[in-house]
């Protein structure tokens, strides 16, 4: 039984210190404020502060139930083994394998150390250089992403989507939401490079290709990041679509501009202004919380103009021609089977990054 006590002593003193570093019981204390407040009809009164607080409420519970779950089943096995039965030494030894195999996966979460991380994210897909080919590949990055988040019970909403004149997507705005997603997404940041045979060319040519991926931490309530009305100038015009389907007869589509930073955010997916108001004005806050980061300001008083992802940033190849490969610049991890990463396959691109981040 020796090696069998070593081992639930060790289990139990590592459940421990992974529950302080995560702060678990500081979540569960927040959780238990959220289920009372969401317990009250009242607060559906307002249907966005509802629906953000519902969200933290799934985010704080999908991080803290398993690890109370696993806290207790440690807790329970240890006092048994205490019992002394040794006839159940084998079934012991397969409770406790499966506890430390679910352990090890559990301290993953150990990565997410940033201070969005545990926030859903806003993914934002621009087509760069290459013409139709890089609104393509732009695409091919919309549904790898998609993908990804279907694999990893994310939920996905599109916020606004550009369509290519011959083929792909020129842009498109993307909530994602489910635990640390923020956390996991915050590696894909930055410019993505295809290298292809052209399907667009009669000359069947080789084509390089640039997409640029933007992750935002999702910033739902407006007390996060204090923006001062004065520094806002915020315009409505007439939504626009193809060919005169399904466009709006109002001036419901909205652009804000954040004048001392030079971001601009315009949407026009919703029909109401107010709607389109709301969400640019949640990417707008999602956008100056990511500079914030970037550039060690104190404030969103202290930041400079910029964008929050540059051109200047590549951090992905994805080769299929003359032969295939995925590899990243920065972590230098690669995959030598590019369509299971366009499938959504992205898991060791994202751990290899958190990895290197430790250090930092």
């Amino acid at each position: 039984m020796q090696p069998l006590e070593k081992r639930i002593q060790a289990l139990a003193s590592d459940v421990a210190a992974a529950y302080e570093q995560l702060s678990i019981d500081d979540k569960a204390k927040q959780l238990a404020a959220l289920d009372e407040e969401l317990a009250v009809p009242e607060v559906w009164n307002n249907p966005s502060d509802a629906q953000a607080k519902s969200k933290q409420q799934a985010a704080l519970s999908a991080t803290v139930q398993p690890w109370q779950t696993l806290k207790a089943q440690v807790e329970d096995l240890k006092e048994l083994m205490d019992l002394g039965d040794d006839s159940l030494a084998s079934e012991f030894d397969g409770q406790i394998s499966a506890m430390e195999k679910e352990l090890a996966e559990r301290k993953k979460e150990l990565l997410f150390n940033g201070k969005y991380d545990n926030l859903g994210a806003i993914m934002r897909i621009s087509a760069g250089v290459g013409g139709t080919d890089a609104q393509d590949f732009a695409e091919m990055l919309e549904r790898m992403y998609l993908r990804w988040a279907e694999n990893s019970d994310m939920q996905t909403t599109v916020h606004e989507r550009s369509t290519g004149e011959e083929a792909g997507i020129k842009t498109v705005v993307i909530e994602i939401s489910g635990p640390y997603a923020y956390g996991k997404l915050r590696s894909e940041n930055g410019v993505h490079r295809l290298v292809r045979l052209s399907p667009f060319n009669s000359d069947n040519l080789r084509q390089t290709s640039f997409a640029l991926v933007e992750i935002l931490p999702q910033i739902d309530t407006p007390d996060e990041v204090q923006i001062d009305e004065k520094d806002l100038k915020i315009d409505v015009y007439r939504a626009g679509g193809h060919g005169g389907q399904s466009v709006n007869t109002t001036d419901s589509a909205v652009r804000v501009t954040h004048e001392p930073t030079g971001i601009v955010v315009a949407i026009q997916n919703e029909r109401s202004q107010l709607q389109n108001k709301e969400t640019a004005m949640k990417i707008l806050r999602s956008k100056l919380a990511q500079l914030q980061i970037e550039q060690h300001a104190e404030s969103i008083a202290d930041l400079r103009a910029g964008e929050s992802a540059n051109w200047g940033s590549q951090i992905r190849n994805y080769v299929l021609h003359p032969y295939t490969l995925v590899k990243d610049t920065r972590t230098k991890y690669e995959e030598k089977d590019p369509q299971s990463v366009l499938d959504g396959k992205i898991n060791g691109f994202i751990e290899a990054y958190l990895e290197s981040q430790l250090g930092e």
